[in-house]
Formats: C-alpha cells, structure tokens, sequence
C-alpha cells in the first residue's frame, strides 16, 4: 500500500502554503490538494534543496523558476521514496546515509589524527635527519648565535677574561682531535645555578654555573665537554631544531594556525635549554665523546665519575637533576662507558696542571664579588 505523508505546496506564485497530501507511488509523487486536483512529479525531475541535515524540513521543488515547492515536516518521507523507487531517487538524499556519513566523518578524522601523530613520530625526524646534513655550516653557525643569544644573554654571561680562557684551553684540547671539523668551539658560561649543559648548532657549547661548581677537576668538566662537543659534531642540535620547527609548523597547519607556525621565531630554538634528544644520540655522544677524550690522552674515568656523582645526586632530591633530567637513561649509559673505558689509563693527561681548579670553576662568583665591590664603576 502506498505511503501517505502531509506537506504544504507552493506554486511558487505567492507565498501561500497549501495543505496537502502526498503519496510516494513507484514512478511519481502524487500530491492531492485540498480542492480535489491533483499533481504528479516524476522523482527524476525532483529537486531536492533542503532536508539533508538532522532537524531540517525537507523542501523539494519541481519545474522552472519560478518554480513549485513541496515543504514537508516529516524527513521520514525521503526513507519511503527510497524503499519505493530506490533506482530514480538516487539524487534525492537517503536518510540511511547520515549515519554512514557520520561514521566517514569520524573516520576521516580518526585517519587525519593517526597521519599527524605518525608524521609527528616518524615522517618529521626521518625529514629532518635527511635535511640537516646539507645545512650549511654558515646557517648553523647564525643560528647557534641566536640561540645563545636568547637562553644565555650577556647580562648573564660570567666573563672573567683570565678564568674563561684556561676553560677554553680545556674546549680545545678535546677540538684538536677533530682536527677536519668546520666547527669553533665557543664557550659561554652563564650565571645560572642549574646543573646542565647544552650544545647548540655551529660550535655553541653553554655551560651553567650550577654544573661547573659540580666539577672536582678539569678532566670532569672536559667529559661534559667531550659529550656536548659531539652533540656539535654529529648536528644534533641542529637536527633537533629542524624537528621541533617542523613540528611546530605541522602542528599550527592541522589547527588552521599557520601564522603562529611561521612566526615560531626562536621558539624552537628555547627548547634546548630543556632538551631531549633521543635515546640513540645520547648514547652516541656518550661513545664518541669517551673516545674524544681517549684520543685526548685524558682518562675517560673522570668524565664517568662526574656522570655518577650526578646520578647519585639524585637520590637526595625530589626530582633528578636537571642534567639527568635533559640526558636520560643515566644508569644503562653509565654501564656501557664503564665497559667501553677498560681499565684506568695510567699515563692520562692532565689538562690545566699547576692551576686552582676551584678557583677556576668558581668565576661567576668571582665577578658577581667585583660587581659589588665599591671599585665596580671603575670596571670596564
């Protein structure tokens, strides 16, 4: 038996709706008015323009402008057309679709959700391993200085002539085994109580006055050295930012934020104050900065021992310190650089000999003491 629904008709005339009843025949609409006349619409020459949308009335038209109107409360009328003439109603829309197209739409979603977090995961450091060894040295030198220039202002800088030149001597003494490498090594010293170390891009090694007055010796400080150095060597920093611009730039696109991505600055370039490397570049670091300090005639025992001195640190903290905490996985690297080191050298060289270590390592302080001194305006 034929399905039967009530609408209102519009000859598209004047604005007057009429009452009327429809029913869905297998070629036609078949619309009764309420005078008795009837009109028939083939489902192939039916418009459909509103009525897709949950909650919406359905409205179809019929003829040339200015066109017939049939406006119809109940959506349900679209499901009878397609149970009755399912083969000439295919462009009018199907009700059993909406929820298919909410599961497409969830499912777009969920799929651009997964290809952003593996092209987070995987596709940004894969491109950025790819890239950085073309990066021009120039380019990583100007970025190194922007670096520190952000994390480590000269404001903060501890720049006692005399101490930060026996320090240099300490950076240099690790660079002569690389004697091919485009980088030089920069050291810069800041006033900060911070147990930690980084290594930016072109030659950029900043150490805080918190890990330096951690130091018993210079052989220690040169196996931090050693560690930053190949960070340096093998562009790590460097790869490291490319990433995190690269993630910053996907991250804003998948938001509709692109101009937060493009003005990212040097926002990435903050990250190494706290930043992670991965796993599989700390540990290279760790073995190509023991090997450094081998081919340094110095006893990679000391760069060991500070390492430990800081894991055990930890214990007596809440947290790690920071120096553990931005180089991971402590325990297992001490393991492999205790076994990669053998047995104590007993012919090391020692770096600085002659010279006060501890008053070496104490120069933040010591020009923190001359700026306050009463002759401090005298200083240059």
């Amino acid at each position: 038996m034929p399905t039967t629904r009530l609408a209102h008709y519009l000859d598209g005339r004047t604005a007057t709706r009429h009452p009327v009843t429809l029913t869905v025949a297998p070629h036609a609409l078949q619309i009764m008015m309420a005078d008795g006349s009837s009109k028939h619409w083939p489902y192939d020459q039916i418009r459909q323009t509103q009525g897709a949308y949950r909650g919406e009335p359905v409205r179809l038209e019929f003829g040339p402008d200015p066109c017939e109107a049939l406006v119809i409360t109940a959506p349900a009328v679209l499901t009878d057309i397609h149970a009755t003439a399912p083969d000439v109603a295919r462009h009018l829309h199907n009700p059993a679709w909406r929820h298919a197209r909410l599961r497409w739409t969830l499912g777009a979603a969920l799929g651009v959700l997964l290809m952003t977090i593996g092209l987070y995961r995987w596709g940004i450091p894969g491109l950025a391993a790819a890239i950085t060894p073309y990066v021009p040295v120039s380019w990583e030198e100007s970025l190194g200085r922007q670096v520190v220039d952000r994390l480590a202002p000269k404001a903060q800088q501890c720049r006692d002539p005399e101490r930060l030149r026996k320090l240099d001597r300490i950076a240099q003494a690790l660079a002569t085994t690389n004697p091919t490498s485009p980088y030089r090594i920069t050291l810069t010293v800041v006033d900060n109580s911070t147990v930690n170390a980084f290594a930016a891009p072109g030659g950029q090694v900043v150490i805080l006055r918190g890990l330096l007055e951690q130091t018993t010796s210079a052989e220690q400080l040169a196996g931090v050295l050693a560690h930053e150095l190949q960070h340096v060597y093998l562009r790590h920093s460097t790869r490291a930012i490319l990433e995190q611009t690269a993630g910053t730039l996907l991250l804003t696109a998948v938001s509709g934020d692109l101009s937060g991505g493009l003005a990212w600055g040097l926002q990435g370039a903050q990250t190494m104050g706290a930043l992670h490397y991965s796993r599989s570049h700390e540990e290279e670091a760790d073995i190509e900065g023991l090997r450094m300090m081998q081919a340094a005639h110095l006893d990679p025992t000391d760069m060991i021992a500070f390492y430990g001195t800081l894991q055990k640190s930890e214990q007596g903290h809440a947290g790690p310190p920071d120096f553990l905490s931005t180089h991971p996985d402590m325990g297992r690297r001490l393991a492999t650089l205790r076994m990669l080191a053998g047995p104590p050298t007993t012919n090391a060289r020692r770096l600085l000999p002659g010279e006060d270590w501890t008053d070496i390592r104490t120069l933040c302080r010591v020009q923190a003491a001359k700026r306050s001194s009463p002759d401090s305006a005298d200083l240059p």
